[in-house]
């Protein structure tokens, strides 16, 4: 049997963590603007006829100009990183679209791979004492699945799940094809987008036979502390905390000194290994990062001092000689402990749930839920069931949805700490119903900062609820009342979207009537 290289390489990794703190390299875009390339170098000779302008598609130079790509790569190398990021960032059938480049996706993704993996290889031959690996970058796409567009459209959405999902398992198999050692699914402003990352990258995973370490990287937007969709650190920790991650943390928008207080949040919260890949600062009047190395260097600092992080680097501005102080102000620091699970039978993510999260059911809205035998009753808002009140039915049923909204918000004022939402009824179109009431309710963060409820008999409208909230979801419920086999089909698609389930004790006979322990 052929041995799984991503295994090998996911076993190497883990060690590493253990024994010193590991660098990322810097910003792809910063080093590209020194060539000042024109609209004739992006095209080069494959492109030349291309009829839409190609400037600004960084991506398109892994096939156009792989030589510039390559001695980027190189100097990361040179300055001491440990990993190195694809020229991937926008590599998605999403983003190409506004190039008219949808088609050219795989083939961007696997050969940018490819090259990061060539330079890595020649590093890795003259020192193999110092690894070195490639991370497949798979940025957050330009569109939102939990924000509308359309300011007068609360409840619209410019793509959807399925659409994402789609896109990343096509960038992930290009990265996985051109032999990254890690995927970094990173500068996460919508949780739901990374949801459907990680969906798409187990999709992806499966089909390769080929699994290697996933890290997260969530970008936290102003001093508010959330995300661009609202999210605080710790409810996108909880809302990603399904998947078996190496690690999770939090790069661009900030820093490294603003970055501080929402790293101490993921350290203090996760025994996974902790990342932050800041901006060197805030941007200037023109956009620009004026901060140097040694000042980039002395604020980060901060983070090994507090033992905050396992493995650093840097974002937009940042250069090799930023790289370079990182990598030497390392050195002085012991690593940050982390308790990554082993392979086993029950696998990477249940270990990893019993071990960081305890038997503690967490759940996330834009805010989190945390259910300890201290909290006594969690109140269920069960006002937004066309079974449980007249009222909402009535508005559905009169495509009232604004005014049913209200039911919402009522129930979340009266102290509701999780919404329940239910259209199964006969006379309305459950999927369509459910999709448009919870799109509408994302938009509003007085309702949306609560976990939701996703209440349904029919597995088609549960799926559709869970592919509309960025959050960690509560499914009610499943049973086996159609067999072991969709039972645990079901069971299993519920936990790769990240929703928590509650088990009704039916099986093919009917309901149970009694107790026991196996």
């Amino acid at each position: 049997m052929k041995k799984n290289r991503g295994l090998k390489n996911m076993s190497q990794i883990e060690e590493l963590l253990k024994e010193r703190i590991l660098v990322l390299d810097g910003a792809m875009g910063t080093m590209l603007q020194r060539y000042a390339f024109s609209e004739a170098d992006f095209r080069g000779t494959r492109f030349r006829d291309w009829k839409q302008p190609l400037q600004g598609n960084n991506d398109l130079l892994s096939l156009t100009q792989p030589k510039a790509i390559a001695d980027i790569h190189r100097k990361y190398l040179e300055a001491g990183a440990d990993i190195i990021e694809t020229n991937t960032f926008s590599a998605t059938s999403v983003a190409m679209a506004d190039y008219g480049m949808e088609d050219l996706v795989f083939e961007l993704n696997r050969e940018s791979a490819r090259i990061a993996s060539e330079v890595v290889a020649e590093f890795n031959k003259i020192t193999p004492e110092k690894p070195r690996f490639v991370a497949g970058s798979m940025g957050p796409t330009n569109k939102t699945a939990s924000l509308s567009p359309d300011v007068n459209n609360p409840g619209y959405r410019a793509i959807t799940f399925e659409a994402l999902r789609a896109a990343y398992r096509e960038q992930a198999e290009g990265l996985l094809e051109g032999g990254v050692d890690l995927l970094l699914v990173e500068t996460v402003f919508d949780t739901l987008n990374a949801k459907a990352a990680l969906f798409a990258i187990a999709d992806a995973q499966e089909t390769r036979s080929k699994k290697v370490p996933v890290m997260v990287s969530g970008t936290i937007t102003d001093a508010s502390g959330r995300t661009l969709s609202g999210q605080t650190a710790e409810a996108f920790l909880i809302s990603i905390s399904h998947a078996p991650l190496l690690s999770v943390g939090f790069n661009c928008a900030l820093g490294a000194s603003q970055l501080t207080p929402y790293l101490q949040i993921l350290s203090d919260r996760t025994n996974l290994a902790v990342s932050a890949h800041p901006n060197a600062g805030l941007p200037n009047a023109f956009g620009a990062y004026d901060q140097g190395p040694v000042e980039m260097r002395n604020q980060i600092r901060e983070y090994l001092e507090k033992g905050l992080i396992n493995i650093v680097g840097g974002c937009c501005g940042t250069t090799p000689d930023h790289i370079r102080e990182i990598v030497e102000l390392v050195k002085e620091y012991n690593p940050r402990p982390v308790k990554i699970p082993k392979e086993g039978n029950e696998g990477r993510a249940a270990s990893l749930k019993r071990e960081q999260e305890g038997r503690f059911l967490k759940l996330a809205g834009l805010e989190p839920l945390v259910v300890t035998p201290e909290s006594n009753f969690i109140n269920v808002g069960e006002r937004t069931n066309v079974a449980g009140s007249r009222k909402f039915l009535r508005l559905i049923k009169e495509d009232a949805f604004e005014e049913a909204l209200e039911v919402a918000r009522d129930q979340v004022d009266g102290g509701a700490q999780i919404l329940d939402v239910n259209m199964d009824d006969g006379l309305i179109d459950g999927v369509e119903a459910m999709v448009r009431y919870l799109n509408l309710m994302m938009a509003e963060p007085d309702i949306a900062r609560v976990p939701v409820m996703i209440d349904s008999s029919r597995w088609e409208i549960i799926e559709a609820g869970l592919q509309v909230v960025q959050g960690k979801c509560v499914v009610n419920s499943i049973s086996l009342k159609e067999g072991e086999e969709t039972f645990l089909w079901q069971a299993r698609q519920i936990h790769r979207y990240g929703a928590a389930v509650i088990v009704m004790a039916f099986d093919e006979q009917g309901q149970a009537d009694s107790f026991s322990r196996r």
